[in-house]
């Protein structure tokens, strides 16, 4: 009898009676089967943050939220054209003799049996008959346009200052600094009041009319204009703390020149605190854009808008509380679900802060 071993099972090999070779495998019940290795994942930061916001419950919620109100700003001559009635319709037979409109709850309607023969689900505009269902979609459009535009020129405007002070640091330094506590020292609000109104003057047409684009296009340049000095000064200290890391050093020397070190090697490191300055500061501009729309500095009619509705509501307070009462609480939930969102982007990608 011969014995031969097999990869994986024993066999053992002998001949029968006839002398025909005969091979009996033999798997012995006391020798474990070896087990693959358990295959180890390794995440990057990004993909640890994004595992820690699915898992907040807060940031899932405030995400859904943020995310219905930018899909209404995208989608607002979509949803006109379902509804079928537009933001610049006056329908004067739709209110009474004071201004007032016609029924209960602002003039509510969820029928057609009405003089402008469509429904009106919110209740229509004192003094103009126009619907507040359409206007809060696009009045919604106009907050986000907005705040993300000026959030963006502001954010990229302080990345670039704060990259050149932290990175050249000297005299590059000393002078951004200034011009930043200059610009801090300056109160943005009544700064606004006086520039705005100032430069509408000189971009109004022979008539003295400034159109709808021109208005939001100066209060976007005056919001980036004031909102960079945050961004500005986080970038400046992320990159002092950057700038002698030994990534940077083998950068210089290889002959990489100061923008590619710059933009290329320090920059995508500091994403992170940006991300957050960014998502905090579009709830900031949305307050600050509806208080200057309030004042009648910013936005004006016909464009809608929340903080002109607001300001327009107060004249009929106690005779039609539903006008105001609809715009305050869209105001309410878009910045407290953006502010929500921030704060759980922040806990996300700096787990460090909440301890």
């Amino acid at each position: 009898m011969s014995e031969t071993t097999k990869r994986g099972d024993r066999t053992l090999g002998g001949t029968d009676i006839l002398g025909t070779p005969v091979e009996v495998a033999v798997n012995p019940p006391d020798v474990a089967s070896p087990t693959p290795a358990t295959k180890i994942v390794g995440r990057s930061p990004g993909q640890l943050a994004w595992r820690r916001l699915r898992r907040d419950r807060t940031a899932t919620i405030s995400a859904y939220v943020t995310g219905f109100f930018i899909l209404v700003a995208i989608l607002a001559p979509v949803i006109e054209w379902l509804y079928g009635y537009g933001p610049y319709i006056y329908n004067e037979k739709l209110l009474d003799s004071g201004g007032l409109p016609l029924g209960y709850v602002g003039g509510i309607d969820f029928t057609s049996s009405n003089p402008s023969n469509h429904s009106h689900v919110l209740g229509v505009e004192p003094g103009t008959g126009r619907d507040v269902f359409i206007l809060i979609v696009y009045g919604i459009r106009t907050s986000l346009v907005v705040a993300f535009t000026a959030s963006v020129l502001a954010g990229i405007l302080g990345v670039i200052i704060g990259l050149a002070a932290g990175y050249f640091g000297g005299w590059i330094d000393g002078f951004l600094g200034w011009v930043t506590d200059v610009a801090l020292a300056f109160p943005f609000v009544l700064f606004a009041i006086a520039v705005i109104p100032v430069v509408n003057s000189h971009i109004a047409d022979e008539y003295g009319e400034v159109s709808a684009t021109k208005r939001v296009i100066t209060v976007i340049i005056v919001f980036a204009a004031f909102a960079w000095m945050g961004t500005a000064r986080l970038v400046r200290g992320q990159v002092l703390s950057l700038r002698e890391r030994e990534y940077v050093d083998a950068a210089r020397a290889v002959g990489a020149g100061n923008w590619h070190i710059m933009f290329r090697q320090i920059l995508p490191n500091i994403w992170a605190p940006i991300l957050i300055t960014f998502s905090l500061a579009v709830p900031a501009t949305i307050t600050a854009e509806a208080a200057l729309s309030f004042l009648n500095i910013g936005v004006r009619a016909p464009t809608p808008d929340f903080g002109r509705m607001v300001s327009d509501s107060i004249a009929y307070m106690r005779a039609d509380p539903m006008y105001m009462f609809i715009p305050g609480i869209l105001i309410l939930a878009m910045v407290l679900a953006f502010n929500l969102l921030g704060d759980a982007l922040r806990d996300a990608l700096d787990p460090k802060s909440t301890r």
